[in-house]
């Protein structure tokens, strides 16, 4: 599996998701603050793919079982609590990540390099927003409680070993904040101390909302690694059949 289509093709179905609450988002900033990311997102989706093959026909010509996303970023948006756990999860992730290999010599530290700043501002957003929905009224309380339950048995995927970003002698060290630095060549992730990071993270800004972080088994719905070994959970392939419609039945167009 190559690593650029596994971070791509998360990219892209992350954005491709967050696109559908155009015209739906509960306040229009926050439909802006969501488009923005999911370009965000698609921006990183394309240098990724482009780096495997042509773009347009990765995104829209592959069968269902040829994708390598996490199951996690392909599930439905569901309320906006549900969105917004989605987005916590996620983002912290990418975040780590990207700050591991822009910090090394590897094929992906140029990328990591100019995307860690967007993926930052994902990944505050996220944050204040479940500290807003956690500690705001009993109903926001109780679905962004909802929220990280449903989510939760997704998460273990996002830290089983990608061929090519394996540990390759970095080291991380972290500080109060959760931001980790990383020392040594390289694009290698060390995956244990990356969960190890991201589990802190998360914890702290739970705690912070009032909330309680699941404790339920994290390992997708089949076994951990699934999406990327081309299993995908049913909302995906209701998905993939929109995201493609259109170039599908337009074989050859252009604008």
């Amino acid at each position: 599996m190559s690593a650029a289509l596994a971070l791509g093709d998360d990219a892209l179905v992350l954005s491709h998701r967050l696109g559908e609450w155009a015209g739906h988002a509960p306040v229009l900033e926050e439909e802006v603050a969501l488009a923005n990311i999911a370009l965000d997102l698609l921006g990183q989706a394309r240098v990724l793919l482009s780096l495997v093959g042509d773009e347009d026909e990765l995104a829209y010509l592959r069968e269902e079982r040829a994708f390598r996303n996490l199951q996690l970023v392909e599930q439905p948006n569901g309320d906006f609590a549900h969105t917004i756990a989605r987005q916590l999860y996620f983002s912290v992730y990418q975040h780590l990540l990207y700050e591991r290999l822009a910090a090394g010599d590897g094929e992906f530290a140029e990328l990591a390099a100019k995307a860690v700043k967007e993926v930052a501002y994902h990944r505050d957003h996220a944050e204040q927003w479940v500290l807003r929905l956690g500690d705001g009224t009993a109903e926001s309380h109780e679905r962004m409680q909802a929220g990280l339950e449903a989510l939760w048995r997704f998460t273990g995927e996002m830290f089983q070993p990608i061929e090519g970003l394996d540990a390759t002698g970095t080291t991380g060290t972290t500080d109060t904040a959760g931001t980790t630095g990383t020392s040594g060549s390289g694009s290698g992730v060390d995956w244990a101390e990356l969960e190890s990071v991201w589990l802190s993270a998360v914890t702290a800004t739970v705690e912070r909302a009032t909330l309680t972080l699941p404790t339920g088994p994290r390992t997708g719905a089949w076994a951990a690694g699934a999406g990327r070994q081309g299993l995908h959970t049913e909302p995906f392939g209701r998905m993939l059949a929109e995201m493609q419609h259109l170039h599908r039945s337009h074989p050859g167009a252009s604008w």
